[in-house]
Parts: C-alpha cells; structure tokens; sequence
C-alpha cells in the first residue's frame, strides 16, 4: 500500500487488529520493509500488537530522490569539522519527519517505535523531536554518533564499501549474500539457500544503489546526536549484539547510557542482523518497555 506522507510517497503494510496497540518498525540503511523478518511481525500480532513496516525514502517502492545527488563522505566530514552545515540531500531528522507523516496518515496518536541500524537512529529522532507521538522505543544495533566509538571491523567496513563484481542479478546477489554472511549473526549462521533466496527476492522488487549512498551521506551528516537523545522522555529499550562486526557493542552502551533512563539487553551471538532463533528474546525485551507505563503528554 502506499500513501503521502511528509510531502512524498511512502510504501507500507499493516497487520494485526485496528484497535490494537501499533508498533511502527523502522528499517536501516539500504533496507527494503522485507528485511524485517515475517515470524518477528507474526509474533509480533500474536503478542496483540497491530504491526506497521515500511520503505524508508530512496529505497523499495517509497519516493526516490533521483535529482538528488550524494555528495562527497569527505566534504560532508570535512563540513562537520569545521562545524558547518553539511551539503545532503535530507537528514535523519527529515526521515524521522517521514515516520511521523506515515503515522498521520493512517490516524495514528502514539505508537511504539523501534528501529534497527539506521532505522533505530531514525526511531531515536522521532523519540527526541515528537516526544508526544511514542509510547516507547526500542533501539536495535545502532549508534549515537558518537566519533570516540571503535569503528567496525574492516572486514565489515570493506564489505559495506564494494561494489559487487558486476551489475548482473546474480553478482549483485552473490555480493548481497556474502555482506549479510560478514556482519550476520556468528551465533547463528543462516541458512545458505535461505539466505540466498531472501536476497534474490529483494533485488527483484528493488534495487536502488544511489538510494544506499543519500542514506548514507543523511547518517554522516546528521553527525553526533546525543544531545538529542538526552531529551528523550519514552520509556527506552537498547538491543545490541556481542558480537556485532559493523557497529560494535560499545555503541549500544554509549546509547543506553546516553537516554535518560534506557534498559540495555546485550545479546551473545548476534551480529547485525535479526535471526529467526533471536526474535523471542528480542520481543521480550521489547516488551519490558512497551508495557511499561507510557509517558504523560
């Protein structure tokens, strides 16, 4: 389905009952609505919970910035360090804007917000900017921007940066594959046709690089934000991976020891990625804040 939503096109879908409490999943940087994993949304109804996830801007079937752009990683460093405004085509603040939108446009007061990767710093944004819009947020494997954290290991680092061998579907499949296999769960390693088949089935409904790179450039450019994450009031929940190769686990802490009050569960064995034996644990850590009592306002 899709629908206008802070001036542009946003695909979503919904499940679970109108009446239910929402949850609105934030997905991270280059990431299509389907890399949240079905039984985690299933589960997620189950639990009585009315699930809502979508594409992001410049990426899936949402509004693509095709006049847009990215600029230079090192201009946009180069600008923060000399603490100007960085030259991007949007922020992470505007891609919280569009989550709000979205919520607007199907007749939504609060929700629960959670986000994963770039999707959980987009939820943090929400969270500190519309305070009065969240019931509570769950920040999965991601940062602050903090520039004192370690960086990611250059295995991953290397991965995130290449391009595949050709612009063929089964390069780029192939490139896909090996990516989620380097920042993916060491606890669980996925299933290698599964994994191939998820993969294939996201190309084929889209495959937009310059959507990746503007993304890119918006986290780079939005810089450090814990000064906004200090004014967050919802009722917070930080899930981090031990064993996370892209954003280290010393992220997650700097997150949670950044929001007032926020609950940190780390999780041994978990990259960056959701793995179907995780979602459980993940839902139930979830749980311990969207069950707790909401903030008045």
């Amino acid at each position: 389905m899709k629908t206008q939503a802070n001036g542009i096109e946003i695909e979503y879908e919904v499940y679970g009952a109108d009446d239910a409490p929402p949850v609105l999943l934030i997905m991270g940087l280059g990431a299509q609505l389907t890399l949240w994993p079905m039984p985690m949304v299933e589960q997620l109804v189950e639990r009585g919970y009315r699930v809502i996830r979508y594409d992001n801007r410049d990426v899936g079937l949402s509004t693509k910035f095709h006049d847009a752009e990215a600029p230079s990683m090192t201009a946009i460093v180069g600008a923060l360090m000399m603490g100007q405004k960085p030259d991007v085509p949007y922020l992470l603040a505007d891609m919280a804007a569009d989550a709000v939108g979205l919520l607007d446009a199907l007749g939504i007061e609060k929700a629960h917000v959670m986000g994963a990767s770039m999707g959980g710093m987009i939820a943090q944004m929400v969270a500190a900017t519309y305070p009065y819009r969240v019931l509570s947020l769950t920040s999965i494997m991601l940062s602050t921007g903090n520039p004192t954290l370690p960086p990611a290991s250059p295995e991953a680092m290397a991965v995130l940066t290449q391009r595949p061998e050709g612009a063929d579907e089964d390069s780029m499949v192939a490139h896909g594959v090996r990516a989620e296999k380097i920042i993916g769960s060491p606890g669980y390693p996925a299933n290698e046709a599964e994994l191939t088949e998820r993969v294939r089935a996201s190309f084929r409904r889209m495959h937009y690089p310059p959507g990746f790179a503007r993304q890119m450039a918006a986290i780079v450019g939005s810089g450090d934000r814990r000064a906004a994450l200090r004014t967050i009031t919802a009722p917070t929940m930080v899930i981090h991976g031990a064993d996370d190769p892209l954003v280290p686990l010393a992220a997650g802490r700097d997150t949670a020891a950044t929001i007032p009050g926020a609950k940190i569960v780390e999780i041994p064995g978990m990259g960056h990625n959701l793995p179907e034996p995780l979602i459980g644990p993940v839902l139930d850590a979830f749980e311990q804040v969207a069950k707790a009592e909401a903030p008045v306002g």
